[in-house]
């Protein structure tokens, strides 16, 4: 059975070095990645070249898509929490029935998932203003994001990093070339969908480590009060991110013309890339604190999410810069309209990628009503674009106001928590 890097039987300057390396060659391969995904973003806006085009793919694969997947990424966390105090702990019954478990329910979870998608696809197609053919496509890339949830599942809770770090390239580099391809051939949304679609096939290359899950002894289901429970925190956590981060892509879609919304979306994407750029410092974290949260341990975890916080001031930093340049790089020409968006949205995403780095320390740590609480954060926050963004103007005059409001108040009950469960002193 696989240690993770933070195990406890470690001595802490080894531990420390481990978790910071991890988290910077994580980050560094991802980094990487991101850039080749937004090449994507460079592929999708020079081929989709009618009014709404990009703007469709785009918020499709980055709003519509990750709300068809709320329930597997709800499990991804709990499963990923799990494998990795299980396997810090050396519980091989408790471990191998998760495992064992995680099979059952993903192939239930795909007919389940695929009877809700089908069920939704009218009525959310209508309210959204997609197509039937592009709710389709989204929903073959959806089964096919649940097993590639479970396999990052795996790699995360298994500490497995640069495995992880090294599928995510594989994947990028099938989705830029495969989707350079078919958006040339065939440029439409349903084909910008369908090739990141094509790209989890990536997670296949998990099969080579498949002895590395085999885990021997009688298997014990971890299906108790407390997983359930976990399973509530793990959703208020990932239906808060999905409305933060994503969000406000469906109040695009819902009230901006073709024009509007394809320069919020190119603009949105480059804001975006901050949380994005530096998340795999929280996979680490997570990893991590879900491990251990006590001991020497826990000041290096503190110095990951220091990290953190200086790559999103880096990257909006960057932002404020050369916004006519970052434009540039993906529609291949200048859009003052988007440049103008810049701004305000990477102060957002920064307000935004706090929040996100609070509530994955919370729930790693099992503060479950800082869990609960940043979901109805994240709900109403959503709630307050859809009833003020039907304009580009007023839906960025609000977006930072209450992205600031939201990140000063879930800081105030994280402080507060902190210091009630203060770690003890190293024996």
């Amino acid at each position: 059975m696989n240690r993770p890097d933070s195990a406890d039987d470690a001595p802490p300057g080894s531990r420390a070095r481990s978790l910071l390396r991890s988290g910077i060659v994580f980050t560094a391969i991802s980094f990487v990645t991101g850039l080749g995904n937004m090449a994507f973003q460079g592929v999708m806006a020079r081929h989709l070249k009618e009014q709404g085009q990009y703007g469709n793919a785009n918020s499709a694969l980055n709003a519509l898509l990750p709300l068809l997947s709320l329930v597997s990424s709800i499990a991804t966390f709990a499963v990923a929490h799990y494998i990795a105090h299980f396997n810090a702990r050396g519980d091989s019954a408790r471990l191998q029935g998760l495992l064992a478990g995680c099979r059952k329910f993903l192939f239930r979870l795909t007919l389940a998932g695929s009877a809700v998608a089908v069920m939704v696809i009218k009525p959310l197609s209508i309210f959204f203003h997609y197509s039937p053919t592009l709710m389709l496509a989204t929903l073959v890339c959806t089964l096919l994001s649940l097993w590639a949830s479970l396999a990052g599942a795996l790699c995360q809770g298994f500490a497995w990093f640069k495995r992880l770090a090294f599928i995510g390239l594989f994947a990028m580099l099938l989705r830029v070339f495969f989707g350079w391809f078919v958006t040339l051939k065939w440029p439409s949304p349903e084909t910008a969908v369908l090739a990141s679609a094509f790209a989890l096939l990536a997670y296949l290359a998990l099969l080579f480590w498949k002895k590395d899950m085999v885990v021997h002894g009688e298997a014990i289901s971890p299906w108790n009060p407390e997983f359930v429970y976990y399973l509530i925190a793990s959703a208020a956590c990932v239906g808060g991110g999905y409305f933060f981060l994503q969000g406000d892509l469906l109040v695009a879609k819902k009230f901006f013309s073709g024009g509007e919304n394809d320069a919020y979306n190119c603009a949105e994407r480059l804001a975006i890339a901050l949380p994005i750029a530096v998340a795999p410092l929280l996979t680490v974290l997570f990893t991590s604190r879900s491990s251990t949260r006590t001991g020497n341990i826990v000041g290096d975890q503190l110095k990951l999410l220091g990290l953190y916080l200086l790559g999103l001031i880096a990257g909006a930093v960057a932002l404020f810069i050369m916004p006519d340049f970052c434009v540039k790089l993906i529609l291949g020409k200048s859009s003052p309209a988007a440049e103008a968006m810049i701004a305000r949205l990477a102060v957002t995403m920064v307000f935004v990628g706090m929040l996100q780095a609070l509530a994955i320390w919370a729930l790693a740590s099992r503060w479950s009503k800082i869990s609960l609480f940043y979901g109805a954060l994240g709900l109403g926050y959503w709630l307050i674009l859809l009833a003020r963004g039907q304009s580009p103007a007023s839906l960025l005059q609000t977006m930072p106001v209450a992205a600031g409001i939201a990140f000063g108040v879930l800081f105030f009950f994280w402080v507060v928590t902190m210091l009630r469960h203060k770690p003890a002193a190293p024996g």
